[in-house]
């Protein structure tokens, strides 16, 4: 079976739903096992585009999902930001500089 364009828009859209969850139990790690998903994925849609077209009913549903994508991302990325700057704070502030002789 061949997915349609609007099948991998739709699994994108899932696969972020399961990130924004992942992220909201603090579960970086399959945040960031979701995110690999998330990037197979969209290498697949870009791969797929070259030969597919969106209907207009179709254009109208990708528009809808890339909205609620960006809703995603913008929630995981507002839970995300504590936990990045507690990793921050446990990096050294200087870091030596490498010479190669």
């Amino acid at each position: 079976m061949t997915n349609t364009l609007i099948d991998y828009y739709k699994a994108i859209e899932n696969t972020s739903v399961q990130m924004l969850t992942a992220a909201r139990m603090e579960n970086w790690d399959e945040v960031v096992r979701l995110e690999g998903a998330c990037a197979v994925l969209i290498e697949q849609l870009r791969h797929e585009s070259r030969s597919q077209v969106l209907s207009a009913d179709q254009r109208a549903e990708k528009n809808r999902i890339m909205l609620s994508i960006l809703r995603h991302d913008a929630q995981i990325r507002s839970l995300a930001e504590p936990w990045l700057t507690s990793m921050e704070d446990m990096m050294p502030t200087h870091m030596p500089s490498l010479t190669l002789h």
